[in-house]
């Protein structure tokens, strides 16, 4: 008699089964415990590799907690005027980014009555075995005296070598024996997602060490727009007293100075910012050297890209950095660069925005010749430029009568008289913004009252008779390219309906 496949398929297993010596129970029992046998090494492996990032947090902390110190600065309250900045005069901002009782929060001072002494607190690192500190420049700005506490309690007086505003930075020196500095690393080569500690003094907590990751890189618009700006944004806990402590890599290596933070509260709100090493150690060098920082200067005012902007010169893509203006005598002009130029390498290396052009010529040493990638008249062309040496100059802002109906704004000539009571000389020619309609194309653009229109679609513009043979030429459809000078200073915007 045959039998059906599937009990003949049985009858193999049981005597399987009966070969080798185990009943069915036991087969499914050791089956069972080598499946949670395999889950039991994969949970070890996972618990072995937490274990090694926490024993590498512990190595770093161990290793980095002796460079970090915390500072005490002094000031004597003067009489001289207000003794503070009433709020409503902060920058806005500073108050949309801090909240309204910055001063109290975030810097730690109180201002006490007048006579008396007004303190500030926040955190250094030690960077040379020599005594040098860096530091956040809000932490000792206007200190008579500073106080240094170093990890093994020893309290000593602090110097400041040098401050400098434009990046919120700092070096103070003290003399001791047996530091152990702390190194600075490439900040350049940090990566977003990456694992950083803080350490520092949150709420006169000291040496308190938090952990996070690196949540973005190159961010701008922080603070006052003056200032030179590149934060590294983290999620490790960062505090009212952290300020001018390090930001570390899990090789223990400095890749920033904690500076500021993002909050509604007053706290940690998982948003803070670093300024890269890489621009702390330029600073740093050109304070200890010279006394002062020295920074690079080309002469153009430069604003960003957008599409409709790019498209307009002919420019393929928005990276890059747009000149509007050329200043007279400059490196720029003596190199031959010219309004409308889109630089989109500086010495080989590519531009990204306005910013990080800024920031990489301010980097460069006065007096080095380099090489820039330009876009002129829709082909590259390469043009060799000295780099000059930034003086203390003015922020540059980037930013019968007729009215342009489309676009949403009133037109005049530039006459003599106007021209004088603009801040111009009698000489300047063009056509003054009398009036900009609230919504309209002009509004959206950011062209405002008084702005001076001195050329469109490429075209220069002396008078009304100018400007309307030149708008005659232009499409909105494709869009409209006007150049302005506001307060002496030029920059294109683009119009499109």
């Amino acid at each position: 008699m045959k039998l059906p496949r599937t009990l003949v398929a049985t009858g193999l297993l049981v005597g399987a089964v009966a070969v080798i010596g185990l009943t069915w129970p036991d087969l499914v029992s050791r089956t069972a415990y080598a499946i949670e046998s395999e889950q039991a090494s994969a949970t070890r492996a996972q618990l072995n590799a937490a274990r090694d990032l926490s024993r590498a947090f512990q190595d770093v902390a161990k290793a980095v907690k002796p460079s970090v110190v915390n500072i005490r600065s002094v000031a004597k309250v003067r009489p001289t005027g207000p003794s503070r900045v009433p709020q409503e005069q902060l920058p806005e901002q500073f108050r949309e980014f801090f909240g309204d009782d910055l001063l109290d929060r975030f810097f730690q001072r109180r201002v006490p009555p007048e006579g008396l002494v007004q303190q500030g607190v926040g955190t250094g690192v030690v960077v040379s075995a020599d005594g040098y500190i860096l530091t956040n420049n809000h932490v000792v700005h206007g200190a008579d005296t500073i106080t240094v506490t170093l990890s093994d309690d020893r309290k000593l007086d602090g110097k400041v070598v040098g401050t400098d505003e434009k990046t919120d930075l700092a070096v103070v020196k003290i003399d001791a024996k047996d530091l152990l500095p702390a190194e600075l690393g490439d900040s350049d080569q940090i990566n977003v997602g990456e694992w950083v500690l803080a350490v520092g003094n949150p709420f006169g907590f000291a040496n308190t060490v938090t952990a996070g990751i690196v949540s973005a890189k190159g961010r701008t618009g922080i603070a006052d727009p003056s200032m030179y700006e590149d934060f590294i944004q983290t999620d490790a806990a960062i505090n009212p007293g952290n300020s001018g402590g390090p930001l570390v890599d899990l090789e223990g290596k400095i890749i920033g100075i904690n500076t500021a933070i993002f909050t509604r509260s007053g706290g940690y709100q998982g948003i803070g910012f670093a300024i890269p090493s890489n621009m702390a150690k330029q600073v740093m060098e050109s304070i200890i050297s010279g006394g002062k920082v020295v920074r690079g200067w080309l002469g153009v005012a430069i604003q960003n890209l957008n599409a409709d902007l790019a498209q307009s010169f002919g420019y393929d893509g928005s990276d890059g950095a747009l000149i509007g203006d050329v200043t007279a005598g400059s490196p720029a002009e003596k190199a031959g660069l010219k309004n409308g130029d889109i630089v989109v390498e500086f010495a080989g290396k590519p531009v990204k925005d306005m910013n990080h052009f800024r920031n990489t010529v301010a980097a460069t040493k006065p007096g080095t010749k380099v090489e820039l990638d330009i876009f002129r008249d829709r082909a590259h062309k390469t043009v060799t430029i000295e780099v000059g040496e930034l003086e203390s100059r003015g922020v540059v802002a980037a930013g019968g009568k007729e009215t342009t109906e489309d676009l949403g704004f009133t037109v005049q000539t530039l006459t003599p008289e106007l021209a004088s009571k603009l801040g111009y000389t009698e000489n300047e020619k063009g056509v003054v913004v009398t009036a900009v309609e609230p919504g309209s194309l002009a509004e959206r653009a950011g062209i405002q009252p008084k702005d001076v229109v001195v050329s469109v679609g490429g075209e220069p513009v002396k008078n009304m008779n100018d400007f309307r043979a030149a708008m005659k030429k232009q499409d909105l459809a494709t869009g409209v390219r006007l150049q302005l000078k506001t307060e002496g200073m030029k920059r294109f915007v683009f119009i499109k309906r």
